[in-house]
């Protein structure tokens, strides 16, 4: 009889641990495996998003400064070679970007110049007259040639540009000459600081801008000049945007978003490449954590119930069998099964409280996921929605019987750089976050503000059927008042300016990427007309067709 309680409290204690072990392993590979995947996913579509608006904003940025130039091309004033100079002075003034700006005549001698450098000079053989003469032109990056020892090079690193020009033309369509400038290359080094910043909260995150033969025109110190043939690059050519895991040249997996800069409205865009990675450890590092924590605890767990059963086979084996039943429903996936609750001897109610409790936790590890996936669709500094979210709510209200409009108001905030330079990003992250407060308290209950990253916001601005049409530039003129109210960090204080440029779906763009877009562009427009206000798109519209109508 001895002997059978013996082999009973081995079997029972065995049994037990066995079953826990189990359960806790396979919940271990389970969840680690599926969280494993849900990062990639994750973090690799928000990497490929990165990329695309990067790679958006180049195009943008390249897209507004060849808009300027050919409308300044246009301008009856630039056939009078004084009237010229004045003109690409102001432009060189207003614009920091600006590196050189000049006229040249039908037969290339520059008769306008801005600072009067290469004033008189032949520029007959440079691309940005021999093209410009045939219609607007975008050039790709260069190093500087004629004027690389005529301008101030405080750094001393070869000067790179980009060349955008226009044919000037007189009323019979007749060359007159050409307007071109030089842009210098820092603004698109400007453009990925700032990502960079956006993103801080990211680790070990890196940034390359790749050009249409495959060099690198931007990226981590020592990288420039070097060619970078990646799958993820030929990819972006044909999928245009998206991410992949893969091994870079130093040997090490990254989880890499790319995205192709395919143009922006008119503009064609030069075939540049964003890349944005992220080293596959640090990418994995919260599964592989969450993994290592469930097997810890089913382990420890394991050992407690083997100890228990051992010491009490002889009182636990009938209410055993219950438990024994409840955790074959559980492994079978049962839904709404319970661990029981047994009575009895002391260590049998343990037993069952430290199962219920092993359940419990095993359910937690699983409600983290689900929480995860939540977090996707938030930003983190600001807890608004974040750009995944506002493309679905786009879609959705796309899709709303008799597709009524709604507007969009992309929003920029002016005077934010200063903020972070003077007093340090963390200061800069308390502003956002007030800003994004008073955001959301000037909306209404049916609108939705998201951040889109960095100090950019957009506004979705929805009609109600059978309320009155709400009035946008009110609403407008009521975010702008808000984020100009001041702000105090630290007893003192600061104040920001908030710019809008607002567009109306489907009016404006068939889906929500080209609304975003024309928005934008009429944000530019709201900031070179003096900042602080807001610029509709369709009055933007309206005003260069009477232009061109005139």
């Amino acid at each position: 009889m001895a002997v059978m309680r013996m082999g009973l409290r081995g079997t029972v204690a065995v049994t037990s641990g066995a079953l826990v072990i189990v359960m806790a392993g396979l919940m271990a590979h389970t969840t680690g495996d599926q969280a494993r995947r849900q990062l990639e996913e994750e973090i690799g579509r928000s990497l490929s998003e990165a990329a695309y608006q990067m790679a958006d904003k180049l195009d943008a940025d390249m897209a507004a400064r060849a808009q300027q130039i050919g409308v300044l091309a246009r301008i009856d004033a630039l056939q009078n070679w004084g009237a010229a100079q004045k003109v690409v002075d102001e432009l060189k003034a207003k614009d920091q970007t600006v590196a050189w700006v000049g006229v040249t005549d039908r037969s290339g001698k520059v008769v306008a110049a801005s600072e009067g450098i290469l004033l008189g000079a032949d520029a007959s053989s440079r691309p940005v007259y021999l093209e410009g003469r045939k219609g607007p032109f975008a050039g790709d990056v260069h190093d500087a040639v004629m004027l690389a020892k005529l301008l101030p090079n405080p750094s001393g690193e070869p000067m790179k540009f980009v060349d955008i020009a226009a044919p000037i033309q007189d009323a019979a369509g007749a060359l007159v000459g050409v307007l071109g400038a030089h842009f210098s290359w820092a603004w698109a080094c400007q453009a990925e600081r700032s990502f960079r910043q956006a993103m801080h909260g990211r680790l070990d995150l890196e940034t390359f801008v790749v050009a249409k033969d495959a060099t690198i025109l931007l990226g981590p110190e020592g990288s420039l000049g070097q060619a970078l043939d990646l799958p993820s690059v030929r990819s972006a050519r044909v999928d245009r945007s998206g991410w992949a895991a893969e091994t870079w040249p130093d040997g090490k997996p990254y989880l890499t978003g790319y995205a192709f800069g395919s143009g922006h409205g008119d503009y064609p865009g030069l075939g540049w490449t964003v890349l944005v990675r992220q080293p596959l450890d640090i990418a994995y590092a919260p599964a592989d954590s969450l993994q290592r924590g469930i097997l810890m605890r089913g382990t420890l767990f394991a050992v407690c119930l083997s100890a228990l059963s051992w010491f009490a086979a002889v009182w636990i084996t009938g209410p055993l069998r219950s438990i024994a039943t409840a955790a074959k429903r559980l492994r079978a996936g049962e839904v709404g099964v319970e661990m029981p609750e047994v009575g009895g001897v002391a260590e049998v109610e343990d037993l069952s409280r430290s199962l219920r409790d092993l359940i419990a936790a095993l359910t937690d590890s699983r409600k983290a996921l689900v929480q995860m996936e939540d977090a996707a669709h938030q930003d983190r500094l600001t807890a608004l929605p974040n750009r995944r979210f506002l493309e679905r709510y786009a879609e959705a209200l796309a899709r709303r019987p008799g597709k009524p409009p709604f507007a969009v108001m992309y929003l920029d905030l002016d005077g934010f750089k200063p903020v972070n330079d003077t007093m340090g990003h963390q200061a800069g992250d308390l502003v956002l976050r007030q800003v994004a407060a008073r955001l959301a308290s000037c909306v209404r209950g049916e609108d939705v503000v998201s951040r889109l990253g960095g100090d950019e916001f957009v506004a979705v601005v929805v009609p109600v059927p059978g309320k009155k049409p709400p009035n946008l530039k009110e609403i407008a003129e009521r975010l702008i008042a808000a984020v100009n109210e001041p702000i105090v960090i630290s007893g003192r204080t600061v104040r920001v300016g908030c710019s809008i440029g607002m567009a109306i779906w489907p009016n404006h763009g068939a889906c929500l990427h080209d609304v975003l877009g024309h928005a934008d562009q009429a944000l530019y427009a709201a900031k070179h007309a003096g900042k602080n206000q807001m610029a509709d798109y369709g009055e933007l519209l309206q005003a260069g067709e009477a232009m061109i109508h005139a």
